[in-house]
């Protein structure tokens, strides 16, 4: 659904405007809510359309509750995030914590990741990107169980 990566800008509010191709979409599919959290892997944001991450709660609301790592998760996650609705200009704001956590300037990034967009600062995208560019002849030489799957 969420493919390619936007290069977007921050107003000074700090509202981000969704890419055009994508907000007919999110209002049909979810009457543009979104939820807002931070990653756990990276120093982004990651942007769910509701319905994708009210699936994500009921699974988080599973764990058990004496987990201190189910709990962990649950803090960052479910503590972190945000309602977002979509203006009528297909803008959403970000919170300044979110927008701070990420290192969030005037120029962002936003990376489809098909069911969900990652925001990050447009030079850390850049040096993430070539990390992981970097590391593909690894990946060619020891494959995951998942990797391998794929046609690399």
């Amino acid at each position: 659904m969420f493919r390619g990566e936007y290069s977007l800008s921050l107003d000074a509010k700090g509202r981000l405007a969704i890419p055009s191709r994508y907000r007919e979409r999110l209002v049909e599919d979810c009457g543009g809510k979104l939820i807002v959290t931070i990653s756990l892997l990276e120093r982004c944001l990651v942007v769910y359309p509701y319905p994708r991450w009210q699936r994500i709660e009921d699974e988080l609301k599973d764990l058990p509750a004496l987990d201190q790592q189910a709990q962990a998760i649950n803090h960052l996650l479910i503590g972190h995030a945000v309602d977002c609705d979509m203006d009528s200009n297909g803008r959403v704001l970000l919170s300044q914590a979110l927008r701070k956590f990420a290192g969030l300037d005037k120029r962002i990034m936003m990376v489809g990741q098909v069911d969900k967009f990652e925001i990050w600062d447009d030079g850390g995208w850049n040096r993430r990107r070539d990390e992981l560019l970097d590391g593909v002849p690894q990946l060619h030489q020891e494959p995951s169980d998942a990797l391998r799957k794929l046609v690399l």
